[in-house]
């Protein structure tokens, strides 16, 4: 039975962990052609080294998507390697939490451009070649931060909200050209980092349980899953979408989250 991409060239850029490879791996069992990006070759080789074991298509290119030239010629690589580009997956992301006092300038500004900036360069780089083929879905990946406001998060929740922004925007331009654009609103996703989180923060599983109404954080699978619903074709009348996958997070009321919290730790004796 032939995967849902089957056919379909996928580039993912910040894929060598995290979000960014599960959904490579992903999207390369469903049948696409799959190229890698990053800026650490061994993981890059690492992750392609999988899916080809796996019977997948992938190829690796290292690159700094915060840098036009090399985005540039990221796209080119996808290209000419597989003479087409379907979907475009602007996933890389870089910054600290800090309020607009405590965030330094250069640190403010190397988030807007890692962050916001390569997301604007991959789609102007990869929608000349969408439009050759007669379309392509892109997907950036934002956050809940985009949506609404958490404490000492001003550059990211910039970043986040700005994304989703642009995207609508890029739907809105180019959507009779048979490109789609949508972003993925993650909440607290599981990743590689998170375990030296967990081990010095023991409860924050726990908060998470009584936070989201599914009861979980959530797994980087369950994110890959949104983004492949989006690359494929079954989602072709959806553009412009803010898609939130975050166990039900920015569905609850605040008053809710705190008769929780305060039930919980009456549960546990005080202790989370």
């Amino acid at each position: 039975m032939p995967g849902r991409l089957e056919g379909k060239v996928a580039l993912i850029t910040g894929s060598t962990s995290g979000i960014g490879r599960t959904t490579a791996e992903l999207f390369a069992r469903e049948g696409a052609r799959v190229v890698v990006n990053g800026r650490r070759k061994e993981l890059g080789e690492s992750v392609v080294e999988g899916i080809r074991a796996e019977g997948g298509d992938a190829r690796f290119f290292q690159a700094d998507v915060s840098k036009s030239d090399e985005l540039r010629a990221l796209v080119q690589f996808v290209v000419d390697t597989y003479g087409r580009l379907d979907v475009l997956m602007n996933n890389a992301w870089s910054g600290r939490f800090r309020d607009v006092v405590e965030i330094e300038e250069d640190e403010w500004d190397a988030h807007m451009t890692v962050s916001l900036k390569a997301v604007y360069l991959g789609c102007k780089y990869a929608i000349p070649e969408m439009i050759k083929v007669g379309g392509g879905s892109i997907i950036n990946t934002a956050s809940v931060h985009g949506v609404l406001a958490a404490r000492r998060s001003a550059s990211y929740e910039t970043v986040k909200a700005g994304i989703i922004n642009l995207t609508r925007q890029v739907a809105v331009d180019y959507g009779h050209q048979g490109i789609r654009a949508n972003s993925i609103c993650p909440g607290w996703i599981m990743l590689e980092s998170s375990e030296e989180y967990l081990h010095e923060h023991a409860g924050g599983v726990r908060r998470a349980e009584v936070m989201y109404p599914i009861g979980r954080p959530g797994q980087t699978i369950d994110v890959a899953y949104a983004a492949l619903f989006l690359a494929s074709d079954e989602s072709s009348f959806i553009t412009g979408h803010a898609l939130l996958v975050d166990g039900g997070l920015t569905a609850q009321l605040q008053d809710s989250l705190v008769y929780l919290v305060e039930r919980t730790l009456r549960e546990r004796g005080g202790e989370w």
